[in-house]
């Protein structure tokens, strides 16, 4: 298996806890919660306590290798910082499968650039979330909370 280091800010120490942690945000994608990572561990018979799971996400995250998004209620979501979400952490949630759908950057920019010109405002972080129900959900008439899964990202 190919090694992953963890882009770390200077002066922080690339621990093994760190490593394995970055390996699977890695391998699981965007929006996994502490909980669905350590359980990536653990069915790897990676043996990482709990508390070393957290302090690695505290640390990537205070790196900036690693972003926290909270959905409202429920978990942090931790996904990998790649130049593709670099200022903005914007998504649309469905209240029911909770799955989530990454913004467009053009709505983030246009938004921005309202603030900016409207309102004199100039943003250093904008972070968005649109609650709602997906198109999958509401074809199937369910209000019961299902499996979190990802959305497609489709324009009608």
């Amino acid at each position: 298996m190919r090694e992953h280091t963890a882009p770390l800010a200077p002066g922080m120490r690339q621990t093994l806890p760190r490593r394995l942690v970055w390996e699977a945000l890695s391998r699981l994608g965007p929006h996994c919660t502490a909980e669905e990572i350590a359980g990536d561990l653990d069915d790897r018979q990676l043996q990482l306590p709990r508390s070393s799971v957290y302090r690695a996400l505290d640390a990537l995250t205070a790196s900036g290798a690693v972003r926290v998004a909270h959905f409202g209620g429920g978990a942090a979501r931790y996904e990998l910082a790649g130049e593709a979400h670099r200022h903005s952490m914007c998504h649309a949630i469905c209240q029911v499968c909770h799955g989530v759908l990454h913004l467009e950057d053009s709505l983030v920019r246009d938004l921005e650039a309202h603030l900016e010109h409207d309102h004199h405002f100039t943003s250093t972080q904008t972070e968005v979330v649109v609650v709602g129900v997906c198109a999958h959900c509401a074809q199937a008439g369910s209000h019961e909370t299902q499996e979190r899964r990802v959305l497609e990202h489709i324009h009608y």
